[in-house]
């Protein structure tokens, strides 16, 4: 009769055990799609290391060189395709900050976007691509640096010179000049940067 009695509690035990496991699956999904740990923690250094990177150009002007990258008789960058934006590495190296972006993440499984956010006259923002490399994922991290452009600011040639251009005497550049004064505008460089 004892023997029986450590049966049945045993066998009770591991139904309550076996209906736990049960309904904490249930309430938890876990799909291949779930954030983890390791990679939020992914995230986390693909962000620092761009802000790090935009950082890093911002303080070596490259960063403003390439807001500024523009061919005024073409209407558009120097050298980027036929969409006016750069997708290739090719397109990318005949500028500082387009050789940073790869070097940082070429052959890393990671790619990126670049976009120059700028304002109208009315408030509205509107954004110019500067690498379009396709849609992000829904990993994606975005890193931003904000760019002031003043009237005397140049554009830059090909070889990134400063040209006899200012920005108050282009015609074709893409951001306006929103502010009164010596102030052109403000820029928004915002990368979007994702695993592949």
């Amino acid at each position: 009769m004892r023997a029986q009695a450590h049966t049945l509690e045993g066998l009770i035990a591991g139904l309550i055990v076996l209906s736990s496991l049960t309904f904490a699956l249930q309430a938890m999904a876990v799909t291949p799609l779930t954030a983890s740990t390791s990679s939020q923690h992914i995230e986390n250094q693909q962000r620092a290391s761009t802000t790090g990177l935009l950082n890093a150009a911002a303080d070596s002007g490259a960063l403003k060189r390439a807001v500024l990258y523009w061919d005024d008789t073409e209407r558009t960058f120097h050298g980027s395709n036929q969409t006016g934006y750069y997708v290739s590495n090719s397109e990318l190296s005949r500028f500082t900050f387009g050789r940073m972006l790869t070097n940082a993440y070429d052959g890393r499984g990671i790619a990126f976007n670049v976009y120059v956010n700028y304002q109208l006259a009315d408030g509205d923002v509107r954004s110019k691509r500067l690498v379009y490399r396709g849609e992000p994922s829904d990993n994606a991290i975005t890193a931003r640096k904000w760019i002031t452009l003043t009237d005397g600011d140049r554009l830059y040639d090909v070889d990134e010179q400063p040209t006899g251009t200012e920005l108050n005497s282009s015609s074709t550049f893409y951001a306006p000049d929103v502010r009164s004064g010596h102030l052109y505008n403000v820029v928004q460089v915002e990368v979007v940067v994702w695993r592949i």
